[in-house]
């Protein structure tokens, strides 16, 4: 029997249409796939930051150590009550209208720039909920235990200024687009940084204070991101470093660069108190607490950068 002389046609024409239909069926495919793989990873730093948390809360409230190193650094900082002290003070005194209007401002631009309702709801409720819970810990918390170390015996940790304007800034962090996000990371965290430090040297807050508050922050703001990533695939695309000045490694490096620096004046000022924590009057612990900010604040920031630009959909 003859085959008809258009069915060579028919069945190059049919295989054609398939390879096509199964080169554009994978394009949506990827768009679902932003995000996933990652979960893990983001449960794994979830539970990082409850953790370390924990270990935070314990070790510098709880033991005789902890409180001694805690309670030097704030003692201390009164070397730094002149200039530095006020001009501290006017910072901390417009911090909460300073994150609310940067908050607003950049969520409500991209919102309604960019359309993206479900990111900025859960970006906005995700800042409420640490907010909430910095309160809420501060409260339930029991005071500080009796250790031998002269200190208030009131609770004060976490810090709540920290926790406004490092909620304020992870709030941006999730809502820009991914190649907006190691600039993002970046500044966010040095305002956070900023912030920290201000709260010390005005004697408000301990370090430990002050790295609990970004811990918190972390624990309530990854999962909030990964729900963005899951939300927002289509937007949600890494194209890499370079493709924009803001996605530029300079960001990056500028945040390695600040950890190195911190770490080396944490090791220098404990290694001059270490032999017998020394009650001699120094400004060591001062640095050493000072340091220890800097490295929660961008260490937080270098992971969440890696972090998002993994789980990110590559574009």
């Amino acid at each position: 029997m003859r085959r008809p002389a258009n069915c060579g046609s028919l069945v190059r024409m049919s295989s054609q249409q398939f390879r096509t239909s199964g080169r554009s069926s994978k394009r949506p495919l990827q768009a679902r796939d932003a995000g996933t793989g990652t979960g893990f990873l983001f449960c794994l730093a979830t539970a990082a930051s409850i953790v370390g948390l924990v270990a935070t809360y314990y070790f510098f409230v709880r033991t005789t150590p902890g409180q001694f190193i805690d309670e030097s650094a704030l003692v201390e900082a009164t070397t730094l009550s002149g200039t530095a002290g006020r001009a501290s003070t006017e910072f901390l005194d417009m911090l909460p209208m300073l994150s609310l209007a940067i908050a607003t401002i950049m969520v409500l631009f991209v919102t309604v720039a960019r359309r993206r309702w479900k990111a900025a709801g859960i970006a906005v409720a995700a800042c409420v909920a640490a907010n909430l819970a910095t309160q809420v810990l501060k409260f339930f918390i029991p005071d500080r235990p009796d250790r031998g170390v002269q200190t208030l015996e009131l609770n004060s940790l976490p810090s709540g200024h920290t926790t406004l304007a490092a909620s304020a800034a992870a709030a941006v962090f999730l809502m820009v687009s991914p190649r907006w996000r190691p600039l993002a990371g970046f500044l966010g965290s040095t305002f956070a940084v900023a912030t920290g430090v201000s709260t010390l040297i005005n004697q408000w807050h301990r370090p430990a204070d002050v790295i609990a508050a970004f811990l918190v922050v972390g624990a309530v703001m990854l999962p909030a991101g990964w729900l963005v990533l899951r939300t927002g695939r289509t937007w949600n695309v890494w194209k890499g470093y370079g493709e924009h000045w803001a996605a530029s490694r300079i960001w990056v490096w500028l945040t390695v660069a600040a950890l190195l620096m911190a770490l080396i004046v944490a090791a220098y000022s404990l290694l001059q108190v270490m032999p017998g924590l020394s009650t001699d009057s120094t400004i060591d612990y001062f640095w050493a607490g000072t340091a220890f900010i800097v490295i929660a604040g961008y260490l937080s920031a270098l992971g969440g950068t890696w972090l998002f630009g993994l789980a990110a959909r590559k574009g």
